[in-house]
């Protein structure tokens, strides 16, 4: 049996509340860097095979934003954060304190916006999770594209072979008084041997397979 068949209703639940506890922690520090109120919250988590990525995000020829990170530590993995192009573009309006709908393309202030909400988030969510799990990570600076899904996913981790080929999605909501929008988070674990996945869980609880 592979290990993501092993996940039952407690596992999925418990990974939904340590998504909510990294979405507090990243709300907390986004509002005190804009000093504005935004709130967010992770309406559902799941595990889905990577070709079914596009069905969720959107088409595979639609524009969105992509923040990756490759993470060390105890459970290597990749992480990455997805964002539709009217998404992506609506959080630029938000930090940049511009109505919205004004931002058009991304220029260099809204790619460097755009990578820093993708390194706020992961940075909280990997805190959470090292916080259940006792475990220590160690992300890489972020890398930022701008492209269509099909492309970037190829980019990131469809043509590389060393991932699981499952990811675990957090579905983060953003929203403030007048905005409301969704991104998509999915970590990737590292693949450590043919056959082998690696997951954690809350109270350092490891379900391997091999």
């Amino acid at each position: 049996m592979r290990v993501w068949e092993r996940l039952d209703p407690v596992h999925l639940d418990t990974l939904k509340e340590i998504g909510n506890i990294g979405a507090g922690h990243a709300a907390s520090a986004l509002a005190a860097m804009l000093g504005v109120k935004i709130n967010m919250k992770v309406p559902q988590t799941g595990i889905l095979l990577l070709p079914e990525i596009p069905t969720l995000v959107g088409g595979e020829e639609d524009p969105v934003a992509c923040v990756e990170f490759t993470v060390r530590g105890g459970s290597p993995q990749q992480d990455i954060l997805l964002l539709t192009q009217e998404s992506a573009f609506l959080l630029v309006d938000m930090f940049l304190s511009r109505a919205a709908g004004s931002t058009r393309e991304l220029d260099d202030m809204g790619i460097s916006v755009l990578t820093e909400v993708g390194n706020i988030l992961t940075g909280s969510f990997l805190n959470a999770f090292s916080q259940f799990c006792n475990l220590t990570f160690m992300p890489s600076v972020p890398a930022f594209a701008y492209d269509m899904l099909a492309a970037v996913l190829s980019s990131a981790f469809l043509e590389g072979g060393y991932f699981s080929d499952h990811a675990l999605i957090i579905e983060t909501e953003f929203f403030s008084q007048d905005i409301r929008l969704q991104g998509h988070f999915f970590l990737i674990p590292e693949r450590r041997s043919p056959g082998k996945d690696i997951f954690f869980f809350r109270d350092g609880l490891k379900i391997k397979e091999g």
